[in-house]
């Protein structure tokens, strides 16, 4: 079975290339449908699959910034990219991550950064689950008890209700996402999610994601757009700085984009066809899903974390696909009806 391994030269080990393809197409679906590169289950599939920790934070980052400028076009076609609260998010992001980065080469020279990132993604993937599932059950029985708000319909969290009214100086108006706010808002949320990003070895879409929702105030689709497009600014600039200190496995990364570029195509079309919260619910169950395999490789069940990681995103994306056909269907449905009735 030699032929289902292929040789890293950068890292110097043999990985079994099918994972990587893998990844990339099932990181490709679930990062263009839920807006964030993917990478909080890259870096763990890739320690899972035999990388050293710091190869596999500096080869995720390197891989997302190829992936997310393709599911970024897709979504500014749909104008579900707000550009100018991107580009206001970018100062906070590039300093952020270079402070991740730092911190990442400090443990390493402790021998120390496994074990560590691997608590550090526990902790953060359970937050962010909790305050997913949270949310859905506020947005639930308010509607249960028939509170509806504004046009945005039922919400959940709202924490940004609150942060609105913070008026620093310089205030801005953001077009796409509809709302007006302090700049150092977007500014100090970028710079939390840039430090996670260049720590953990992600595009900072996993916090960033809910964050444009809960904390900035962004519509769930224009949410995604705009972090697509801010994981791929971030990811360009992670992987150059991993580059500087030779921590990117090259080879990798063009394996996982074959299957990633294919992929980031179908999860970007599926957000037309699927409902706000039910892409936020799916977004919990995977984030779950990556939480548990990364306690099981802790503990030193490698296999069954590898199962468990690889079989949860397989899952999920090939749910995300038939939510694009079934969509799809519908839509060609709908205009053949509309051109029958034309006719009469």
């Amino acid at each position: 079975m030699d032929w289902l391994y292929i040789y890293m030269p950068i890292a110097g080990m043999d990985i079994l290339w099918p994972g990587l393809v893998l990844i990339g197409f099932s990181v490709g679906v679930i990062g263009g449908f839920f807006g964030m590169g993917g990478a909080w289950m890259v870096t763990p599939g890739l320690n899972i699959l035999g990388f050293p920790m710091a190869f596999a934070i500096g080869t995720d980052i390197a891989h997302i910034a190829g992936k997310s400028m393709v599911s970024t076009m897709r979504h500014s076609k749909f104008g579900n990219v707000d550009y100018k609260l991107g580009f206001v998010m970018i100062i906070g992001t590039m300093i952020g991550i270079e402070c991740g980065a730092q911190l990442i080469m400090y443990l390493e020279r402790l021998g120390i950064v496994g074990g560590v990132v691997r608590w550090v993604y526990v902790v953060f993937l359970a937050l962010i689950a909790t305050m997913v599932f949270y949310d859905f059950y506020k947005a639930e029985q308010k509607k249960r008890a028939g509170i509806v708000e504004g046009e945005k319909g039922t919400e959940g969290i709202t924490w940004y209700k609150t942060l609105h009214k913070i008026r620093i100086p310089p205030m801005m108006h953001f077009k796409a996402a509809g709302f007006t706010c302090s700049a150092w808002l977007p500014i100090m949320v970028s710079f939390a999610t840039g430090v996670l990003a260049g720590f953990l070895g992600i595009g900072g879409g996993l916090l960033r994601m809910p964050a444009l929702v809960y904390l900035i105030g962004c519509p769930t689709h224009i949410a995604v757009g705009t972090d697509l497009f801010e994981v791929m600014i971030s990811g360009l600039y992670g992987a150059f700085t991993y580059s500087m200190k030779g921590r990117i496995e090259l080879v990798a990364v063009f394996v996982m984009l074959t299957g990633a570029a294919i992929g980031a195509q179908i999860g970007t079309v599926a957000t037309k066809y699927a409902k706000g919260y039910g892409i936020r619910i799916l977004f919990g169950c995977a984030v779950l899903a990556c939480m548990v395999s990364i306690i099981l490789k802790q503990y030193g069940f490698s296999n069954s974390a590898a199962v468990v990681v690889l079989g949860a995103i397989s899952i999920i994306s090939l749910y995300i696909c038939v939510i694009m056909l079934r969509g799809a269907a519908q839509e060609l449905r709908d205009k053949k009806a509309q051109q029958a009735a034309s006719r009469i």
